[in-house]
């Protein structure tokens, strides 16, 4: 089994990244499992796109530890028995989460997160210019997230940079066809 991590700011296109990465997969004839968080098929990830509206220190606290179980659940469904179903397991966002904390605490985060969680075998950012993020955020239509403006978005953006090491970096400011290049020559050509 391969363990591809799709992950980037809001508005970054992880989800069309992952689409098109399992799309490309599964054309290979492999299985694909994608898990996208928050996972709102369960509790703990409805939850904590619930707490994602809010914009108060304890919204973001709230937000995280449900984020954590969020994803502890879907490690545990892909170590699980169901793991011999498929041939590959697509997560969108995973560790680049850390990115959202403030500052001072991405890095440690991160480090942490390194040592404590399991590493895929292929961790994909998808990055874009902050801009372009809010563009796509305003269009889908949807209620804006606490991270969702340039501003907050820049800073994201910055340190998921400064934390890419070991990842395969996808620019995704040109398009879908650009990111379909990037998926099957970066991405795919690596596994």
């Amino acid at each position: 089994m391969v363990w591809y991590v799709v992950d980037g700011m809001d508005g970054s296109g992880k989800t069309t990244a992952a689409d098109m990465l399992a799309s490309e997969l599964r054309s290979r004839g492999r299985r694909v499992l994608m898990i996208s968080h928050p996972n709102t098929d369960t509790l703990v990830g409805r939850l904590e796109q619930g707490f994602l509206h809010g914009d108060s220190k304890l919204d973001v606290i709230l937000s995280t530890l449900f984020y954590i179980g969020d994803v502890m659940h879907s490690l545990a469904v892909m170590r699980g028995r169901r793991r011999y179903d498929y041939d590959d397991v697509v997560f969108v966002r995973y560790s680049m989460a850390v990115a959202y904390l403030p500052d001072g605490a991405c890095r440690k985060a991160d480090r942490a997160v390194r040592l404590l969680l399991p590493t895929p075998d292929v961790a994909v950012l998808v990055d874009v210019e902050p801009e372009t993020a809010i563009g796509r955020i305003f269009d889908r239509g949807d209620e804006l997230e606490m991270f969702e403006t340039v501003e907050r978005l820049t800073a994201i953006r910055d340190r998921m940079i400064g934390i890419s090491e070991g990842w395969v970096v996808l620019d995704n400011n040109g398009g879908p066809e650009g990111l379909a290049d990037g998926i099957r020559s970066k991405v795919l050509g690596r596994s």
